[in-house]
């Protein structure tokens, strides 16, 4: 597959553009792109194979489950397991930096969830860029951030692209690189156990104070 470097404006992406990624995506393809908690690597959710090259490209062991995204709380229902809190929780928070641990439902594939605990980690994320491709897309996208051979995540697009952008089929850059200035990256996730009654923060990433501020409410 002949790689494609495919600008799409930050704000307002052409949707011209956002149809030829979900094209190559549908095809199989393993794309390099950013969210709102920075630069990922992404796939389809039934893409075993796309997958299986994340997995090489981040050098990850073959049993770590991966987060996916959604477009929507339905979406995330279909896939997990969600209680009336985990639900009243979730819609407070979404669109946003913050990633639900929940049981998943038979629609997950196994290659893609924890098969110790059946797990996953779902994210509906707020970035426009990212909502447009789930928007064309219909379905998830396996998604993990994109770090550097030591381990650090990267600070802006081209920093990602001159580092591992020839690991991938599809690079998408923002038109504008100066996406830090403009709030466009928040950090990571904050991540949520929500498989049990009591929810806890298993990392305090972006907007982790309000996070743990609902909590304290859902427990009351």
């Amino acid at each position: 597959m002949q790689q494609l470097v495919i600008p799409v404006h930050p704000q307002t992406p052409e949707q011209r553009n956002i149809d030829i990624i979900v094209q190559q995506l549908r095809k199989g393809a393993v794309m390099l792109y950013p969210t709102d908690t920075g630069m990922a690597l992404g796939c389809m959710l039934n893409n075993k194979n796309g997958i299986e090259r994340i997995r090489r490209i981040r050098n990850l062991p073959a049993q770590q489950s991966m987060t996916f995204l959604c477009d929507s709380i339905s979406n995330i229902s279909e896939y997990a397991k969600v209680s009336n809190s985990a639900y009243r929780l979730i819609k407070r928070l979404i669109p946003g930096p913050y990633t639900f641990i929940l049981p998943c439902t038979k629609a997950v594939p196994n290659y893609a969830h924890d098969p110790k605990r059946n797990t996953v980690g779902i994210r509906v994320p707020h970035a426009t860029i990212a909502n447009a491709i789930l928007t064309s897309l219909a379905e998830p996208l396996i998604s993990i951030t994109a770090k550097d051979a030591d381990g650090n995540e990267f600070a802006t697009v081209q920093q990602a692209v001159e580092s591992i952008g020839t690991t991938v089929d599809v690079v998408v850059i923002m038109q504008k690189f100066s996406w830090m200035e403009d709030d466009y990256f928040t950090g990571e996730s904050t991540i949520i156990d929500m498989t049990s009654n009591d929810f806890t923060v298993l990392r305090a990433g972006a907007n982790a104070s309000e996070v743990l501020e609902l909590i304290g409410q859902e427990a009351e």
